[in-house]
Formats: structure tokens, C-alpha cells, sequence
């Protein structure tokens, strides 16, 4: 939202402005509901997967290649031990998610990207930042209830 009006900002507003009012709507609807740690990660990744796969439409139609950074997720450093998650199936986990609070996400983001034609790469240099703390924040999981505690973003993130 604009500061001064609350509207989306147009296309012709400046990428960091577009890029700071999505980065706000995640934030504060994550925060206002302590969304799961599983759910922000079902539709970040989404979202990676999407982008990730039109630009290497893009590039391989350019002749053109995309760096390694934009291709994979930062890595992450632990030194927790590996977390057991066998016991819990992957099938429990999914119908434990707010499919409605997910949907909320989805819709924000969507919305944003869309309305706003906000470039890929840079879209894409935010939730790569988010899959980072969504990714640091399981690495040090020791259960599987660990995946619906609420995602923790760093003070002014």
C-alpha cells in the first residue's frame, strides 16, 4: 500500500516501491495471523517455482543463462543435528494446514505481482530471502510440531 492513500502501487511506480509493499502485506499478514512456518514455506515456494520457471523459459528463448543464485536457495548453515520427521507422514502435515490462511498468502503476493508487473528477478531476490528464513528456522526443528509454530521474521525484516 502507499503510505499516504493505501493503494497498490501503480506500474509505474519505482521497483523498491513495489518490491517494500510486498514485503509489508507479507509481513504483517504473517505476523497478525502466526502463520505456520509450513504454511508461508507450501506458498513461497510456489511462488519460487513459478518465477524460476519463466525465467529459464526467458533465458533459454534469449540464448541467455541465469546466475546459480537465482536458481537455488541460499544455503543454510546448522549445526542441529538432522531433525526425524519419518514418523510423521507428509499427508498428516498437509491436512493440518489452514488451506483458507494459505489461500489469504497466496492471493496477497499473487495480487502484488500481478498488479503491480513487478519484475521477476527482483520478486524473486525477496522470496529467495524468505525461503532463507523459512529454511534457517527448520534447520533447527526437532519435531514435526515444529513446522506449525508460527514462521519468526527478524526485527525489521
Amino acid at each position: 500500500m502507499d503510505e499516504q492513500d493505501g493503494q497498490i502501487p501503480s506500474i509505474s511506480s519505482p521497483t523498491e516501491e513495489k518490491l517494500l509493499f510486498l514485503q509489508e502485506n507479507m509481513v504483517n499478514f504473517i505476523n497478525q495471523y502466526g502463520q505456520p512456518v509450513i504454511e508461508v514455506s507450501l506458498v513461497i515456494s510456489k511462488y519460487i517455482r513459478i518465477i524460476v520457471k519463466k525465467l529459464e523459459e526467458k533465458a533459454l528463448n534469449s540464448n541467455e543463462e541465469l546466475p546459480e543464485d537465482l536458481l537455488s536457495p541460499r544455503p543454510v548453515e546448522s549445526s542441529f543435528e538432522d531433525p526425524v520427521m519419518d514418523s510423521f507422514p507428509l499427508e498428516r502435515i498437509l491436512e493440518s494446514v489452514d488451506q483458507d490462511r494459505m489461500d489469504i498468502l497466496d492471493t496477497i503476493i499473487r495480487t502484488i505481482l500481478n498488479e503491480t508487473e513487478l519484475p521477476f528477478i527482483p520478486a524473486l531476490a525477496v522470496l529467495r530471502d524468505w525461503e532463507h528464513i523459512i529454511r534457517t528456522q527448520l534447520a533447527k526443528s526437532t519435531s514435526p510440531g515444529h513446522l506449525f509454530s508460527p514462521l519468526k521474521l527478524p526485527d525489521n525484516f
